[in-house]
């Protein structure tokens, strides 16, 4: 089965086709950061404004790097990111795979961009058979961050998620306020901290929530404690860095491993643009061994928006729509 999946969330427009929901015949990404990191964020605007401009060529490079002659014959389906994310950006996607979902009568499967992230962990995985539920599911991304239980394709069970920030968020203000980028520099904290040789103000900064038995998050708290710090004292970079992301990733695993041990997981999945942080991967495939529950986690290129997961989330969770009835929510949350 071979389904179109297109993802306009946020910024990027993407564009996949995927054969049986683990198998990538091609990807095309057109981005517009170059604009947003002029003006140090997303303008959503803009964003919307690139996509009606790249939408159609990006869905046709698709196609022809996926060596699909005859779309109407050769696609199964058509899948689409239809919230959470920027109203005018999932307008874009959503407005076009209804277009193609009517003229190449073909059915529509809308997907949650949040549970579309999980199955980056489904695609080109080696691993795949080996992915035993229930799991236990960290979603962690600049907009969000969650932990649900995966019981099986499309059952789940939240249970709990950020009550302010998300982890990528706060990661990316950090970057922001020690001067390693405006825009999107979680990626440049994270460089920065492994050139810290010694930890010298390790445990300085607060640990939230870490300590309560709920699984929620919140990184705002660890956000304002860093400003504090840099503002009263005087620490290297890399060394405020490290720290950051060590606290950070303290409270995303020790929230991680409980919950596995509570729900007596079969395997812990992490889905979203912080899965690609080397700290977290290391340290959450540590602790996981220690209790021995495998680890799964996307290649980077399936940690940040794509187009790829989306369909195969469609393969695994197969709900076609009324076209009608597919509309752009901007708000949803992970099990919406």
């Amino acid at each position: 089965m071979k389904i179109l999946g297109v993802e306009t969330s946020c910024d990027e427009t993407a564009c996949a086709v995927v054969e049986d929901g683990v198998k990538e015949l091609a990807s095309v990404v057109a981005t517009s950061a170059e604009l947003h990191k002029k003006t140090g964020g997303i303008v959503p605007e803009v964003a919307a404004r690139k996509q009606v401009e790249s939408i159609v060529s990006v869905i046709k490079e698709c196609l022809e790097k996926a060596n699909i002659k005859d779309p109407k014959k050769e696609i199964d389906a058509i899948a689409v990111t239809y919230g959470p994310g920027l109203i005018g950006s999932l307008l874009v996607g959503v407005e076009a795979a209804k277009s193609l979902s009517f003229i190449w009568e073909k059915p529509l499967i809308p997907v949650n961009h949040l549970i579309g992230h999980i199955y980056g962990n489904y695609v080109e995985n080696e691993r795949v058979g080996s992915i035993e539920l229930p799991a236990v599911v960290l979603v962690v991304s600049g907009g969000h961050t969650d932990l649900v239980v995966m019981y099986d394709h499309g059952k789940y069970e939240y249970l709990g998620g950020t009550v302010d920030d998300a982890a990528g968020e706060a990661f990316d203000k950090v970057a922001r306020l020690l001067g390693l980028s405006k825009y999107l520099g979680g990626s440049q904290l994270s460089k920065k901290a492994s050139e810290c040789e010694e930890n010298t103000i390790s445990g300085r900064l607060p640990r939230p929530m870490m300590d309560r038995e709920n699984f929620d998050f919140s990184f705002s708290g660890l956000k304002t404690a860093v400003k504090r710090l840099v503002e009263n004292e005087n620490h290297p970079v890399e060394v405020v860095a490290c720290e950051f992301e060590t606290a950070a990733v303290d409270v995303l695993t020790d929230k991680t491993i409980r919950a596995a041990k509570k729900v007596k997981a079969k395997s812990i999945l992490l889905g979203g643009g912080v899965a690609a942080n080397k700290c977290l991967r290391s340290r959450i495939i540590f602790e996981a061994e220690e209790i021995g529950i495998p680890v799964f986690i996307p290649p980077n290129k399936y940690c940040g928006d794509s187009a790829v997961y989306i369909a195969s989330a469609a393969f695994f969770n197969n709900h076609p729509a009324k076209i009608k009835d597919v509309k752009a929510d901007p708000s949803l949350g992970i099990l919406d």
